[in-house]
């Protein structure tokens, strides 16, 4: 089996990592610092159609294969783990109503966020409820034309500034999920701030208290809210996480050779002791191994190959684990500096750790990858 990328390919991604290292990568530490994308770069992503890159072509957007896309968020993810976030969100509630919606939601929807006229977010967490996501205690009322929504959301990726939301509810115990404005009547944002990593993320809690929402608004139907609209999401966000964790490693190998190349210690340059090429070596095959996954799962999700789902969950589980590994060991390569902001390998590593707990654990992934592995027997 030979993985080789189609010249369309190989231009796609050199244009994405020239985009990357001109419009983000200068500024992702100010990024970091200020806790904030500015809304020129998000203008840049949209006039690029970055954020609308998997919506089909009649709704505006970019149409390309999933492998292009997990291109784009490696380079983007190699740049800055916070904007690599905006696409995985922007992404998902596409995705989710690219498949799910009807007609009117999908002719409504579609072109704004292909455009970047609307921001999503894919408001599943709750303060109290996360990996157990079956459990959400937000409810959903029936009034009239309306659903009231009653809850709270917790950890929500760009809620700050988010257009629409895709909440998830319980009505009659049944999971459903909604297309909430901004603007909803009872919906309100607080920022969180402080985070470990990927702190230009703008995560917000949002309050829903007594939110009207439109019949009309109901995506996938009653009791379809989480084993069909959240799963189907959430795959595609696991995938591109696992590819952007691959751009953490790629990053942290990068400014690590440079790194050994440039310092030295006891009169020779730190890539000529030993075992800096053993962490070095180690970099390099994590990063090929975790990249080449991600392919696989790319492939077959191009291809429809039901097995797409679980060879995503084996993606995500290694690269997120992966990256941390080698951002810690790019720390240690560059010692003190390693832990200054002077360098971005810090920011590597705290971005890394949010990669092993983001669209699911690495322990939930563990739980749902030995379950898929039981069922082939």
């Amino acid at each position: 089996m030979k993985i080789e990328l189609t010249s369309q390919q190989q231009n796609a991604r050199m244009e994405f990592r020239s985009f990357a290292d001109e419009a983000i990568r200068p500024f992702a530490d100010q990024f970091d610092r200020e806790e904030r994308l500015p809304a020129e770069l998000i203008d840049k992503l949209a006039r690029r159609k970055y954020l609308g890159i998997t919506i089909p072509e009649e709704y505006g957007g970019l149409g390309t294969d999933l492998i292009t896309f997990g291109l784009l968020n490696e380079e983007i993810g190699r740049a800055c783990s916070s904007t690599r976030s905006l696409l995985t969100v922007q992404g998902m509630v596409a995705f989710a109503i690219l498949r799910w919606g009807n007609p009117q939601q999908k002719n409504y929807w579609l072109p704004r966020l292909a455009s970047g006229q609307s921001l999503a977010a894919f408001a599943l967490t709750e303060p109290d409820v996360g990996s157990d996501a079956k459990h959400i205690e937000t409810t959903a009322e029936p009034r009239g034309d309306f659903y009231v929504l009653n809850g709270r959301k917790k950890w929500i990726t760009f809620g700050q500034i988010a257009d629409l939301f895709l909440a998830f509810a319980r009505c009659n115990e049944k999971p459903v999920a909604f297309l909430v404005e901004k603007t909803s009547q009872g919906l309100s944002t607080k920022p969180i701030c402080g985070m470990l990593g990927t702190r230009a993320s703008m995560i917000a809690e949002v309050h829903l208290d007594e939110c009207r929402v439109p019949k009309e608004n109901l995506l996938g139907g009653l009791g379809f809210g989480f084993s069909a609209v959240a799963l189907s999401a959430l795959d595609l966000g696991r995938y591109s996480v696992a590819w952007g964790s691959v751009g953490i490693g790629q990053a942290c190998l990068e400014a690590s050779l440079k790194y050994a190349s440039e310092r030295k210690q006891f009169g020779e340059p730190l890539k000529h002791h030993q075992l800096i090429q053993e962490m070095i070596a180690n970099m390099v095959t994590q990063v090929k191994a975790a990249r080449l996954l991600c392919y696989y799962a790319g492939y077959l999700k191009d291809v429809d190959d039901p097995g797409s789902t679980a060879e995503t969950l084996i993606a995500k589980y290694f690269a997120s684990t992966m990256a941390p590994r080698v951002a810690s060991d790019a720390v240690q390569i560059h010692g003190g500096n390693g832990c200054s902001s002077d360098y971005p390998v810090q920011r590597y590593l705290r971005d890394a750790k949010v990669m092993e707990i983001i669209e699911g654990s690495n322990q939930m992934q563990q739980i749902m990858i030995s379950a898929n592995a039981y069922l082939r027997r």
